[in-house]
């Protein structure tokens, strides 16, 4: 890959209270590929997500976006370059579905915040891109879990960047749908985004992504492509149990079977 990085994440540090949740993490992520953020729970996975939206401080170290410090941009240039879809999204006041994914055009609105063409086409794309047609006019205070998870992953998709970051974006989500939102992320990947998955779904994840960045106790334990980074050995590492992984040509990927060390 001769492209430059988007991201470089320079020896990051974070501490929640006195804490140490990530120590010292130096990754690059270029545009063209669906990056996928693995590893247990309490690895760092959402937190070093959180820093690259930047909703948090980090302790030490740095983020460069698109060859600027992170901290160098006002918040609605970054709301231009990066959407973020977060796994936990609340509103407690009854908007529609369309007006959610329309607040993913806000860095856009003039003056008088009013939806222009450009913007209208932008959130009806989004909209049939996560297969909410039906749910367009319905509050998103009466949608289930995992409808109400499409709408923000739609939200992102209509704010139209270049960087898009999922933090966990099936969860709660049916077969087709999960199968459905993956596909639309390597898509938009392969168009020329930037696109980084967090998931705990290691098998759809492998089918879906181009590269792994897998965490554990806020280490760095490996990051390269799928082919490379998604083995046996590294998964038995991350996640403290014996792996296996064999082609599954079904689903047309690598996939991995766990079990507990045998004693």
């Amino acid at each position: 890959m001769t492209e430059r990085p988007w991201i470089e994440v320079q020896n990051l540090g974070f501490f929640h209270g006195a804490q140490k949740v990530l120590s010292e993490i130096c990754l690059d992520f270029r545009p063209g590929r669906h990056y996928i953020l693995a590893g247990p729970n309490g690895a760092g996975k959402s937190t070093l997500l959180d820093l690259l939206a930047n909703l948090k401080k980090g302790a030490s170290g740095g983020i460069i976006v698109r060859d600027r410090p992170i901290n160098n941009y006002s918040p609605l240039e970054l709301a231009k370059t990066l959407a973020l879809a977060p796994q936990d999204f609340r509103l407690n006041f009854a908007f529609t579905v369309r007006e959610v994914v329309a607040m993913g055009r806000r860095p856009y609105l003039g003056r008088w915040g009013r939806l222009g063409p450009e913007d209208h086409q932008a959130v009806d794309q989004a909209i049939a891109a996560l297969n909410l047609e039906g749910l367009a006019g319905k509050a998103v205070t009466a949608l289930s879990g995992g409808e109400r998870q499409r709408v923000v992953a739609a939200r992102a998709m209509a704010q139209a960047t270049p960087i898009i970051l999922l933090d966990e974006p099936t969860s709660g989500l049916d077969v087709a749908h999960a199968l459905a939102l993956m596909t639309l992320a390597r898509r938009k990947a392969e168009e020329g985004a930037l696109v980084i998955t967090v998931t705990h779904d290691l098998n759809l994840a492998a089918a879906f992504g181009h590269q792994f960045v897998f965490l554990k106790k806020g280490c760095l334990v490996a990051s390269d492509t799928t082919e490379k980074a998604f083995t046996a050995g590294i998964l038995s590492e991350v996640y403290e149990a014996e792996a296996q992984v064999a082609e599954d040509k079904f689903a047309g990927g690598l996939a991995a079977s766990f079990r507990l060390p045998v004693s």
